[in-house]
């Protein structure tokens, strides 16, 4: 079931109304979907799609922790840098919100568990399957391709498993190695989470990129590369860019194939 609603257009004082702001600056329409238990904002940035590609845009996981005792009461991201990609870029498009992010907190089936340890958990991707399934189905899209940033990333590498229809993935600073990506920043074991490395390599005909600034304290590369190994993927190290910046500048390019 989809709900369509308007971008607020009050002032920006929650992340949420922030998101809805830069959206509608940028023409993308939103909606409430549905996925499997849980509900979904999305944003789209509907386009004519000669090859039938629909991309599929998955951001950071926001703000999981007021501070290290504490999980925040709202997710959402402040930096909304994958929505800012996603208006770069002239393919037909969604952003798609991750359960219980944007507002949507405060539904009866949220828990902080869902966008902390268990944040790429069985039931997470569960629902995020269901929601790309069926903006695949809505937009006659003949095969995905999944971008996604940071956690986003493990969460785009995960849906690639289990969605055939998938046939590229390219993921910005993604801890593929969650544990080891917990240990260097000294954090509590993401239990109830699905390690990206522990589980079998993509079907060959899916194009993998993993890209990493040079920069990234968050994601070092040497951490992408040894997990991308070992997956039997590739790693591109962009120089002079870090976790956050300045993929908009190069992100056309990254999207034709080109350095």
């Amino acid at each position: 079931m989809i709900l369509w609603v308007a971008a607020s257009l009050s002032a920006c004082s929650s992340p949420t109304q922030k998101a809805d702001s830069l959206a509608q600056r940028f023409g993308f329409r939103k909606a409430i979907v549905d996925g499997d238990g849980f509900r979904h904002v999305v944003y789209e940035n509907s386009k004519p799609a000669p090859d039938g590609a629909l991309h599929i845009y998955i951001d950071g996981d926001g703000t999981p922790y007021a501070d290290v005792t504490r999980s925040t009461t709202d997710p959402t991201p402040r930096d909304l840098l994958m929505l800012r990609l996603m208006a770069r870029d002239p393919a037909d498009s969604v952003y798609v919100g991750r359960p219980c992010y944007f507002a949507l907190q405060h539904d009866s089936i949220c828990k902080p568990t869902f966008w902390t340890t268990a944040r790429y958990g069985p039931q997470v991707l569960a629902s995020m399957e269901a929601v790309l399934r069926e903006e695949s189905i809505k937009h006659a899209a003949k095969h995905l391709e999944i971008f996604g940033l940071s956690g986003g990333g493990v969460i785009a590498v995960l849906l690639a498993q289990r969605i055939d229809a998938v046939a590229r993935v390219v993921t910005i600073g993604s801890n593929l190695d969650i544990d080891a990506w917990c240990d260097l920043h000294h954090y509590s074991r993401l239990v109830g989470s699905i390690n990206p490395v522990e589980q079998p390599a993509l079907r060959t005909n899916v194009h993998v990129l993993h890209l990493v600034g040079n920069l990234d304290t968050n994601t070092p590369p040497y951490m992408v590369q040894a997990a991308a190994r070992q997956r039997g993927e590739q790693v591109r190290v962009v120089e002079n860019f870090d976790h956050g910046c300045c993929w908009e500048k190069l992100w056309p390019t990254f999207l034709n194939g080109s350095p």
